[in-house]
This record gives C-alpha cells, structure tokens and sequence, in this order.
C-alpha cells in the first residue's frame, strides 16, 4: 500500500507540470479577452460620442441666426473754414457711418469712443488766443468734454482721448473767439458698446 500511496503523489507531481502550462494559457486567454471587451466598449463610446457631437452640429446649423450688425460706428470729418465765436461749426462727415445733423455729431450708443483731432487755427480778431471747446448735449444739458487755449504763434490743435459717451448725445465743436480753421480732422471711433440703438 505504501507503493500505492507512493505513486499517487508522483502522479500528482508529474500533472502538475502538464497543468502549469495550461492554467498560464487559460489566464492569458481570460486577460486577453477582458482587454477585447475593454477595447470594444471604448470604441462604442468613442462612436456614441461622435454620433452626439453631429447631432448637436446639425441642431445648432438648422436654427435660424440672429441678425447682427457688425458696423462700429465711427466718423471722420475734415474742416477748413471759419470759426465764429460760440457758434459750433457747421461739420460734415467726409467718411463713417455716424449722422451729423446741424453740424452735431449724432450718438447712438453708450460706451467708449476714441476721438483725435488735430488741425490748425488762424486768429482774425486782434486776441492773441483762443480757445477750441469740444462739447455734447443731451436732451437736459451741455458740458464741455474738452478745451485747449490755443496762444500765438503755438496754433496747432492736437487731441487723442477716449471718452464715454451715452447714445442721444450730440458732439459739437467751437471757439470761443472768431478764427480760421485749417486741415482740421476730427475721428470718433466707438470702441466697446455697452448700449446700442442703431
């Protein structure tokens, strides 16, 4: 009997390195088929993905735009001519899509706008200086936005600001002296709208 007991477990021995192999070929199978698996449910969820995404593409491209307006309003007038005292000059836009209306530069909305103006003035009264106002008015009231005392022979005007404007205001441009006006150019530029009416 002990014969016996003694062949069993070197049977056992000699199976065991049969099934190592196996057991190693069946993990590998099991690994192998997981990793499948997990490269299918990815490329599913990949394709659901793209699916939605022209979805929402084709959605989105079916509605019908809003109108915007790009145009920044903006102007820009060049004058020659004569200054009469407190009197604003008749201005014209040569370019832009701002109104002037009476010689009044016409806002339609709020917000920052870049102004330059340059240009020369002439004295015709016997006054050594004078000074060039750039105002606005509203339905209420008038202030002045910008002045310069223009003396002698230092007769060139030259102004680059930014001011915030509010739309119904009007821009005007005076002296407060009689004078001749060279080359003046005067650009308004809107740079940020916060409100628009146009």
């Amino acid at each position: 009997m002990e014969e016996q007991m003694d062949a069993e477990p070197r049977n056992q021995d000699q199976m065991d390195p049969e099934r190592e192999p196996a057991e190693d070929e069946w993990k590998s199978w099991q690994r192998g088929q997981v990793r499948n698996t997990l490269h299918l449910v990815s490329a599913a969820a990949q394709w659901i993905l793209l699916l939605a995404c022209l979805i929402y593409l084709g959605i989105d491209s079916l509605q019908p735009s809003t109108p915007r307006n790009d145009e920044v309003p903006w102007t820009h007038i060049r004058y020659t001519g004569e200054s009469i005292k407190g009197v604003a000059m008749n201005l014209t836009a040569e370019l832009g899509s701002i109104q002037i209306r009476n010689g009044s530069i016409m806002i339609t909305c709020d917000g920052l706008y870049l102004v330059s103006l340059k240009g020369f003035i002439f004295f015709r009264d016997l006054e050594n200086s004078l000074k060039l106002t750039l105002g606005k008015t509203d339905s209420k009231t008038s202030t002045d936005l910008w002045e310069q005392t223009v003396q002698g022979s230092g007769n060139s005007v030259n102004l680059t600001t930014v001011l915030y404007l509010f739309g119904q205001d009007n821009i005007t441009l005076w002296t407060r002296s009689n004078a001749n006006i060279s080359d003046l150019s005067f650009s308004l530029v809107l740079l940020s709208p916060f409100n628009c009416s146009l």
